[in-house]
C-alpha cells in the first residue's frame, strides 16, 4: 500500500481512503436525537407553550395560559318585573301573589268587606276609596263564593294596580255566609285583614226584604215569608233575610280559621250616625293614616245616611246611588217584636265573641 506525494493514504488501487468518522461525533449526534425526541414526547403529553418574546405577544399569551373566567350569574330581576310569593298560609294555592303590570302591580287585597248585606258595606267601600292609599275594585267580584272555580290568577286580574305603600280591597258582603269562604279566603293568605259591616238584624231584614221587593213586586208579605207558622210564632230561618242576621253562627265558621285579631266589626248604625268616627277605627285597622276625617262628611236629610263632600274638581258631591236609602214598608209591631226575641240569643252570642256590645236590645 503506498502513499501519494503529501503522505495521504491511499486505498488499495491508488485512490483516495475515506476518512473514518470519529466516536464524539456519533455520541453528540445521538444525544441531540435523545433531547429532541424527550421535547416531542413532551408536547405530546402536556401543553407546550413557547416562551413569551414580550410586548402584545407576550400578553396574549398570558391570557391564553389563564384560567378560564367563573360563568357569568344571570342576575336577580328586580322584584317589581317578577312574580312575587310570599310565604303561602299553608295547603293550597297560598300566598299574595304579586305581577308588575305596566303603573304600580296587581295583587291579591290585603283587605276585605266581607259583610253582611244591606249592613252598610257600598258606604263603607265608598268612605275609604277617598284615602289615596286605598285602591278597591267597584264592582263585586264574588269571586269566594259564585266564581271560584275562574282560580287565583282570574281573580287577581281584577284588581287594580297600587304603587308601594297602597293596599288593594274589594267587597262582597255574600262571603260573611258563604261556609267555603273562609277556607278560600285563607288558602289566598292567612294575613287577609276582614271587615264586618252589622247592623241590627232585624232592620237589616227589612231592608233585604225592601230590596227584593222592589225588584220583584209581586213576592209574598214580610210576615208570610220570616214565619214558618204565624200562630205558633216560629221563625223560617232557611229564608235568606232571616238566616244572614244569625251573625254568631257565621262567625264561629270563620273563627276556625282566622283569629279574632284579623277582623274588624263596624257597626252599620254608627257608620250613618257617626261615619268619621268608624272611618278612624277602619284606618287604624288598616295601618292606614287617618285621612278621612268628619271633614268629608255631610247628612243628606232626604236619603237619611251621609253623603261625601264635593270632591275637588267635581260639580257635585257624592251619594249613594237610587238604591239606597229606600223607604221601608211598615212592618207589624208584634212581628218585629218577635224577630227582636228569636235573635237576642244570638245577638248576646256575638257581642261576647267580638267583644263589643252593639246595642241591638
Amino acid at each position: 500500500m503506498g502513499c501519494s506525494p503529501g503522505g495521504s493514504p491511499r486505498g488499495p488501487r491508488g485512490g483516495l481512503r475515506r476518512p473514518q468518522p470519529r466516536a464524539p461525533l456519533l455520541l453528540l449526534l445521538l444525544l441531540s436525537m435523545l433531547l429532541l425526541c424527550t421535547y416531542c414526547l413532551y408536547c405530546l403529553t402536556g401543553p407546550c407553550q413557547p416562551r413569551p418574546l414580550g410586548g402584545a405577544a407576550s400578553s396574549a399569551s398570558a391570557a391564553s395560559a389563564a384560567p378560564p373566567p367563573p360563568p357569568r350569574q344571570e342576575q336577580e330581576k328586580p322584584e317589581a318585573s317578577r312574580a312575587v310569593l310570599p310565604p303561602g298560609p299553608g295547603p293550597g294555592p297560598g300566598g299574595v301573589l304579586a305581577v308588575a303590570s305596566g303603573s304600580g302591580r296587581q295583587q291579591f287585597p290585603q283587605a276585605l268587606i266581607v259583610g253582611v248585606k244591606k249592613g252598610g258595606t257600598r258606604a263603607l267601600l265608598e268612605f275609604l276609596r277617598v284615602h289615596p292609599d286605598v285602591r278597591a275594585l267597584g264592582a263585586e267580584p264574588h269571586f269566594f263564593d259564585r266564581g271560584y272555580d275562574r282560580g287565583l290568577r282570574w281573580y287577581r286580574n281584577l284588581m287594580p294596580r297600587t304603587l308601594e305603600g297602597q293596599i288593594t280591597m274589594e267587597k262582597t258582603p255574600s262571603y260573611f255566609v258563604t261556609k267555603e269562604a273562609p277556607r278560600r279566603i285563607y288558602n289566598m293568605s292567612r294575613d287577609t285583614k276582614l271587615i264586618v259591616v252589622v247592623r241590627n238584624p232585624v232592620t237589616r231584614a227589612i231592608s233585604d226584604y225592601t230590596q227584593t221587593l222592589s225588584k220583584t213586586p209581586a213576592i209574598p208579605t214580610f210576615q208570610a215569608l220570616a214565619f214558618k207558622n204565624l200562630t205558633t210564632g216560629l221563625i223560617d230561618t232557611t229564608w235568606s233575610a232571616v238566616r244572614i242576621g244569625i251573625y254568631a253562627k257565621h262567625l264561629d265558621n270563620w273563627l276556625r280559621y282566622f283569629p279574632l285579631s284579623k277582623f274588624l266589626f263596624v257597626s252599620g248604625e254608627r257608620l250613618v250616625s257617626d261615619p268619621a268616627g268608624e272611618m278612624g277605627r277602619v284606618q287604624d285597622f288598616l295601618g292606614l293614616k287617618r285621612v278621612v276625617t268628619d271633614k268629608h262628611f255631610y247628612f243628606n236629610e232626604t236619603k237619611g245616611f251621609p253623603c261625601l263632600k264635593k270632591p275637588e274638581g267635581s260639580s257635585r258631591p257624592r251619594c249613594l246611588g237610587k238604591s239606597k236609602g229606600r223607604p221601608h214598608p211598615k212592618i207589624d209591631p208584634q212581628v218585629v217584636q218577635r224577630l227582636q226575641e228569636f235573635y237576642r240569643p244570638f245577638n248576646m252570642k256575638f257581642y261576647q265573641m267580638t267583644g263589643q256590645d252593639f246595642g241591638w236590645d
